[in-house]
């Protein structure tokens, strides 16, 4: 095996290992974000496009607003009119953005901001009032006059640093100008006649864009989609309230031949399967976001609000508050629940304002995990009596983690490592890997002999989640099949990880069928109404 494919191997399963300990959905993961739910991002996606025929190009997906049930009216989800979502593109290393597509949002009501009125009372005695809901009549793509509020935004390009480098606007080659439209929120089949009226009116918020300095045009989506994440989110946070080890003898198998009591697959396990969230999807060709360095990027996304915020004691639609100062980041996202599961609560909010190039502070989540001691206290006890063992502890054991810090700070060299190394958490996608179609991609990404797959970047079908545990449980440390071939990768002893060949899982099930094979990919969401 070359030494690049090897290095890929090893890259993958340490990038599962760090991406978090269980990789759910980055779900209110700090506690100042929960105040803030409209510029809370839940997941990050950065891979090369697989739609067929736009192999050239990548797509980068930032979901926004979590936990959304369906039914959430009258107002349902519009964005921050305030604040400014950004996705970053490094495309050298040095841990600072060269690249970033900055979204800002606007909102208004039909009739120059005056709203629908009705007018109500018998004659003589008539008064104009306005409606109290977002529309007053079916909405399809062909008629949309029955909306009562619309949202809109621009993207602007930046090359540089994101508050003071250059500003380019990004045109709306579909219908011209610099605005795009929102979709509403898929309300119920009332309003859209059913999932085919929805689907219909939501494509047509689908525009070609017009890159600066692009010679071919992209194309960006934003509005809702069901959550596309699989996680059984719930019971693992409430002290992990399953046996986390498959069950079955294999995935899916349903012969409980697996562990005694442990969980098995079952869609019922993920608690995010009712649940929407708001997607910012951006489709570029490759070759306006590799810049001058490897083919590799590193990317991540960014929310940001003014520093000040001042209500409006006499608050209308258009004019809630007054803001005012420097922008000020309050989310960030690159590989998935860092933050949530990695970063102790009292240094939360300060990753959620950091740089990646900042990152060497929080060095120790890394080094030396909380999240496998926690297992050790919850399950040591069971699996030794489960397996009549007499283990001193079930994690792993080899301090520092260098797997974990080699794949959260720097990447592999000749594979996802930046042509500069700067430690800092990004999600690092190999451009010049190609992309594998809907129908063959592995729900374990490389490990399951898919190089296009997590954690080469991340696509909403990769199954992070049971990967991860099993690695930050010590599955590096145990031989690696390597072309048939069981192989030690030298980052530690199958002794300094008792458990580490162990099947762990969140019961969760996940994969690219649960997607769509076109831009924007996420699925449709969930109606609010049958």
């Amino acid at each position: 095996m070359r030494k690049t494919q090897l290095s890929l191997i090893v890259s993958a399963l340490c990038g599962m290992a760090i991406s978090s300990a269980v990789q759910a959905s980055s779900h209110r993961e700090a506690p100042n974000i929960t105040r803030f739910p409209t510029v809370d991002s839940t997941d990050f996606y950065a891979f090369n496009s697989y739609e067929e025929g736009r192999g050239d190009y990548v797509t980068m997906i930032a979901n926004y607003i979590p936990l959304q049930d369906a039914y959430g009216g009258p107002n349902y989800f519009p964005m921050d009119p305030e604040a400014v979502y950004s996705i970053h593109i490094d495309t050298d290393g040095d841990a600072e953005e060269d690249l970033s597509f900055a979204f800002d949002f606007d909102r208004k009501l039909a009739n120059d901001n005056q709203g629908v009125k009705l007018t109500i009372g018998p004659e003589g005695n008539q008064r104009s009032v306005g409606v109290p809901l977002i529309n007053i009549g079916p909405i399809s793509s062909a008629d949309q006059s029955a909306a009562n509020f619309a949202e809109s935004y621009t993207i602007t390009m930046i090359e540089g640093n994101a508050r003071t480098g250059t500003r380019t606007p990004v045109t709306n080659a579909t219908s011209g100008g610099e605005a795009f439209g929102k979709p509403l929120d898929y309300i119920g089949n009332k309003t859209f006649s059913n999932l085919a009226g929805y689907q219909s009116y939501a494509n047509s918020f689908i525009y070609d864009i017009a890159i600066p300095g692009c010679d071919e045009m992209g194309r960006v989506f934003v509005g809702q989609r069901k959550d596309p994440f699989a996680v059984n989110l719930g019971e693992t946070f409430d002290l992990v309230n399953y046996v986390p080890v498959e069950g079955d003898s294999a995935p899916g198998a349903d012969d409980n031949g697996g562990f005694p009591g442990g969980i098995t697959q079952n869609a019922n396990n993920d608690d995010l399967v009712d649940k929407n969230v708001t997607s910012i999807a951006i489709e570029v060709p490759k070759s306006c976001v590799t810049g001058n360095g490897n083919g590799t990027i590193g990317s991540w996304t960014s929310a940001s609000l003014p520093q000040a915020r001042i209500l409006n004691p006499n608050a209308s639609f258009d004019k809630p508050e007054v803001t005012g100062g420097a922008l000020t980041q309050v989310s960030r996202l690159g590989s998935p629940l860092v933050n949530e599961l990695v970063i102790g609560i009292g240094d939360k909010d300060k990753f959620s304002s950091a740089h990646p190039k900042d990152d060497g502070q929080f060095a120790d989540y890394v080094t030396h995990p909380a999240l496998p001691e926690l297992l050790n206290i919850l399950f040591k006890d069971p699996v030794n009596a489960t397996l009549g063992a007499s283990f001193e502890t079930i994690a792993p054991t080899n301090f520092p983690r260098v797997d974990l810090v080699t794949a959260f700070l720097t990447g592999f060299e000749g594979v996802n490592q930046l042509s500069t190394v700067t430690p800092s958490e990004m999600l690092r996608l190999n451009t010049a890997i190609p992309a594998t179609s809907q129908a063959e991609q592995s729900p374990f990404g490389v490990a399951g002999n898919d190089l296009a797959g997590f954690p080469n970047g991340r696509r909403p079908g990769d199954d992070v989640v049971d990967i991860a545990l099993r690695v930050v449980m010590g599955a590096l440390c145990h031989p690696i099949p390597i072309n048939g071939e069981p192989t030690n990768l030298g980052l530690c002893n199958p002794e300094d990880a008792v458990v580490g060949n162990v099947p762990f899982t969140d019961g969760a099930p996940l994969d690219a069928s649960m997607m769509d094979a076109t831009f924007p990919y996420l699925a449709s969401p969930i109606a609010g109404s049958e």
